[in-house]
């Protein structure tokens, strides 16, 4: 079976890069430096479904995209959750927050409404995150 991204994350996001288990995402909202990381299994819901044989690349590399967020951001807090409420297909959120960012403290969801990036600003964006991500 190939890889599908759920629609919802598809329309929410742009793609950043596909690390070795996971595809990883900027969440479409430029309130918050908010990456997504998918890992390229179809079935998935929730985190002890992952495969034994995944678990390690799986948290090594939610451990870096929130390594490479906060060298990039300067983050105060690097946010990491995976809820799965709304889109059933296991996606963990890694999110740079600042003390007095639009929902601070807060957690992010549910509070105002998504201001999407203007495309050059997200493809620098892209871009830095890639080569945050390369080593």
């Amino acid at each position: 079976m190939t890889f599908r991204l759920h629609d919802q994350l598809h329309a929410d996001t742009y793609t950043v890069k596909d690390l070795p288990l996971c595809r990883v995402l900027l969440m479409n909202d430029r309130r918050f430096p908010w990456t997504i990381l998918v890992p390229r299994r179809d079935g998935l819901r929730d985190f002890h479904e992952v495969a034994r044989a995944d678990k390690a690349t799986f948290h090594a590399e939610i451990d870096h995209v929130s390594e490479a967020l906060k060298r990039l951001t300067g983050a105060y807090k690097i946010n990491v959750a995976a809820l799965g409420n709304m889109v059933p297909q296991l996606h963990v959120h890694v999110v740079a927050r600042f003390e007095g960012d639009a929902a601070w403290p807060k957690p992010v969801w549910g509070q105002g409404t998504a201001e999407p990036y203007d495309p050059p600003v997200a493809g620098e964006l892209i871009e830095s995150l890639r080569k945050e991500l390369h080593g």
